[in-house]
């Protein structure tokens, strides 16, 4: 399923601040596993953004570079003209071509393209660290524990020491082949992506009612069905995305659907809402929600 640059761009905004795969693939009318495509490759990590060096040639000069060539301009002339060292522009007609088959949009996308190379992270590049986190995590340490204990064992020491993203990022980006698959198992979380710090509902009261109102302060008029207008509601997820909440009046077991957009707090306030307006205030007295 193909995506946009923005379009991933926002999937990997709404991924970082906790939304879920399903969620963000009703923002695109798509399947949760289209969303997944996109994430998986990383492990669940945003790639970084690429961007090119600023001393690197630019579209522009290498459009220039082209054209004096075809005037047959020497590469000394050329560097003098884009303020460049004639290395420079010599080392980039050699590299594409030569004088007489370069081409500037050609030359600028396998530039691109070589910059693209996997950089080895730090435990690539130590087999003695790599062994080292293998083992604590085979320990059952986190990763939070392990850099901290590398800290601590070797201070001043920075090619013995690793931060735990990078164990993290090892982990869950499996094309780095540096940490084996199955450490995974030993994480405390069992998940192969990782997830955004925002995911979990149960930091900073998120997912959490505010306000809320315990069941067991219901009233007894509520508790023995005597009195009409008092309902109780639950939200049904149906096929391709549709949700339903349902409202059930104690008294009359009389039942409403109430057609929701989203399953989301906004959405289904907003419904409910909506459908109690039309009922007469004595027949709305109280909603408890599953």
């Amino acid at each position: 399923m193909y995506y946009s640059a923005v379009q991933r761009s926002e999937i990997w905004d709404r991924w970082q601040a906790g939304e879920s795969m399903r969620s963000i693939g009703r923002r695109f009318d798509r399947a949760s596993s289209s969303v997944f495509s996109v994430i998986s490759p990383t492990g669940g990590l945003r790639p970084p953004v690429r961007h090119r060096a600023r001393q690197a040639l630019t579209l522009s000069e290498r459009e220039e570079i082209s054209r004096w060539l075809g005037m047959r301009r020497s590469l000394r002339s050329i560097a003098r003209h884009l303020g460049r060292s004639t290395s420079t522009v010599s080392r980039e007609v050699s590299r594409n071509g030569g004088a007489d088959r370069y081409r500037a949009a050609g030359a600028d996308q396998a530039a691109w393209d070589r910059a693209r190379r996997p950089k080895l992270c730090k435990l690539a590049c130590h087999p003695d660290l790599r062994r080292t986190v293998s083992s604590g995590l085979r320990r059952q340490w986190s990763p939070e524990q392990i850099a901290g204990w590398l800290k601590r064992t070797y201070p001043g020491e920075p090619q013995h020491q690793v931060s735990h993203e990078t164990i993290y990022r090892s982990l869950f980006i499996q094309a780095r082949g540096v940490l084996k698959k199955e450490l995974l198992e030993h994480l405390r979380a069992k998940r192969t992506i990782r997830r955004s710090r925002h995911a979990s509902l149960k930091r900073s009261g998120l997912g959490q009612i505010k306000d809320a109102v315990s069941i067991r302060e219901r009233p007894a008029s509520v508790e023995d069905r005597a009195v009409p207008g008092h309902w109780e509601g639950d939200l049904i997820g149906g096929s391709r995305n549709s949700y339903v909440a349902t409202l059930v009046e104690r008294h009359s077991r009389y039942v409403m659907l109430v057609k929701v957009a989203n399953k989301d707090t906004e959405s289904v306030v907003s419904a409910l809402i909506k459908q109690s307006q039309r009922l007469p205030s004595e027949l709305y007295r109280s909603l408890t929600w599953d």
